[in-house]
């Protein structure tokens, strides 16, 4: 089996039956904050693009890129698809032109033609844009892990795929992609405590990764970015600064050497990692070849500045341009997230009781507007989840969450409609935020979930944690509150029509003399008839 890196967590892979392309990314993300480190448009993406199968772990932009996968893969690739229980990622690989699907079941074992394919689906609303996932791949000659960014919690399973010998490569991510605590507005000594301690929890959490998977061979992927716009230069790890939550492949290989039984390998865009199991799984080898010079791939690392500078240099229109596309004049903000929100408001009962207290969104002054129009002055926007409405701050009012984003970006954000703002904004590191006290998980995952469906699917997942076994009473019938496809409030969307119960969230329909499910095999209802 053959790897190849082709940049960040991407990997083509070679095997006996057919190569399989992951998570390809070229095109800068969240809107031009992260570019791939090292550079990977050089790749031959024609050549690259022409693989038999094609796996996308989630749908966060440095592993979706849809300008990408739309120009340069094949539609005849037959796309392997973690079995989420949203349809979002099926749905915009539709969308470019895919048409080739099969789903995986989670920790199931499914042979396609002489290729053992297992996938690590995550669900949880917390798990990158409602789902993440893992794949394991072993074609005969080789079983390797692309866990890229996933935290997978099935690893007897994943070990159970692997058998007796193990995997012989274990690919991972190691670096931070999160924008705590850079944006908060914490003291710089604070800040520093903060990241020192997460980049030390991520990378030690990656060696628990590595000593439960056992794989012979380690390679780190899926990170870190680099940022090449001058305002976010200084996210860069430059000289390995020890609260810098974005340490390089090199500083992760070091540790894992001190500290792990597992060899580990470095790869840059283009690098292959031929990987043969030996018999009986022992003795595995890994033989990487770089695409250039050792000397050069090293000194991308040990002159990293230099290295930066250059980059931003080839990159530095493509980011003027891209600011340039946000500013949308005449926007009504407030009337426009109040449309938007306030319906979501009013199926938010569980993230109403999480959160607890209205949220502001500052919406900072465009300096660059005319005088006069309003689009120059800082707009306080309140999204008080207790009222369940968008209004404007009191004054004097002060909310114990705050975010601060620039006008432009919220105009831009507002006219593409963008359902999931931690996937965009976010971790694009684009904004300023202030907290009182813990951290609340029901915020960001709001910010996720800005369309009904997906709102629905993780007021739903909070429900079965916290009242499961909730019924309601719709006409005579007893019924459990949360449809079974995607967990949305049957008390708000479902119809009863005679014996026949239809969820108008997605048209589904069960059968309600038998609670079976007249749309799809499975996905039984809990029903009787009223006493």
């Amino acid at each position: 089996m053959k790897v190849t890196s082709v940049g960040h967590a991407g990997l083509f892979v070679e095997t006996r039956a057919g190569t399989v392309l992951c998570d390809p990314w070229v095109t800068p993300a969240y809107y031009a904050s992260w570019f791939v480190f090292p550079d990977n448009s050089q790749l031959d993406w024609d050549r690259l693009g022409r693989a038999d199968y094609l796996y996308v772990s989630h749908l966060h932009h440095d592993h979706f890129d849809p300008e990408l996968l739309a120009s340069k893969v094949s539609k005849d690739a037959t796309v392997l698809l973690p079995d989420f229980p949203v349809e979002d990622l099926r749905d915009a690989l539709r969308d470019l032109g895919f048409t080739r699907f099969v789903t995986v079941p989670a920790h199931e074992t499914v042979e396609l033609d002489g290729l053992r394919v297992m996938i690590d689906a995550l669900v949880s609303p917390a798990d990158g844009p409602l789902g993440d996932s893992a794949l394991a791949l072993d074609d005969g000659t080789a079983c390797i892990l692309n866990q890229n960014d996933a935290r997978p919690l099935g690893f007897d399973l994943l070990r159970g795929f692997a058998g007796p010998g193990g995997f012989d490569a274990h690919l991972l991510q190691f670096s931070g992609a999160i924008w705590w605590p850079m944006v908060y507005d914490l003291p710089e000594r604070t800040k520093a405590k903060i990241g020192a301690e997460k980049r030390v929890n991520g990378m030690e959490r990656a060696l628990r990764y590595v000593e439960n998977v056992g794989g012979a061979h380690v390679i780190p992927t899926a990170g870190p970015p680099c940022f090449l716009d001058e305002e976010l230069y200084a996210q860069n790890d430059i000289d390995r600064d020890p609260s810098n939550t974005f340490p390089d492949q090199t500083v992760f290989l070091e540790l894992l050497a001190a500290r792990s039984r597992a060899h580990g390998h470095l790869l840059i865009p283009g690098s292959t990692a031929e990987i043969l199991a030996g018999a009986d799984g022992v003795g595995t080898t890994c033989e990487v070849t770089h695409p250039i010079p050792d000397e050069q791939v090293a000194r991308i690392f040990t002159h990293k500045a230099e290295y930066l500078e250059a980059y931003a240099a080839r990159e530095r229109d493509a980011i003027v341009a891209e600011k340039a596309s946000w500013a949308v004049p005449g926007t009504d903000v407030l009337g426009e997230l109040r449309a938007w929100f306030e319906p979501l408001l009013e199926l938010a009962d569980h993230f109403r009781e999480g959160i607890g207290y209205p949220v502001e969104l500052l919406v900072a002054g465009d300096p660059t507007a005319p005088a006069g129009d309003g689009r120059a002055d800082d707009l306080a926007v309140v999204i008080d989840f207790p009222a369940r409405v968008v209004r404007t701050a009191a004054e004097g009012e002060t909310c114990r969450y705050r975010f601060r984003v620039a006008r432009p970006l919220v105009e831009r954000l507002i006219a593409d409609h963008e359902v999931d703002w931690v996937n965009t904004l976010f971790l694009g590191l684009r904004f300023e935020a202030h907290r009182a006290g813990a951290y609340n998980e029901y915020v960001y995952t709001f910010f996720k979930c800005l369309v009904p469906d997906r709102l629905e699917y993780a007021e739903g997942w909070y429900a079965e944690r916290q009242d499961g076994d909730e019924e309601i009473e719709l006409g005579d019938w007893c019924l459990q509150r949360r449809c079974p496809h995607l967990k949305a409030d049957l008390g708000h969307f479902g119809v009863v029509d005679g014996t026949t119960l239809t969820c108008t969230m997605h048209g589904w329909k069960w059968d309600l003399a038998s609670g079976a499910c007249l749309t799809s095999a499975g996905h039984e209802l809990k029903v009787r008839p009223t006493p």
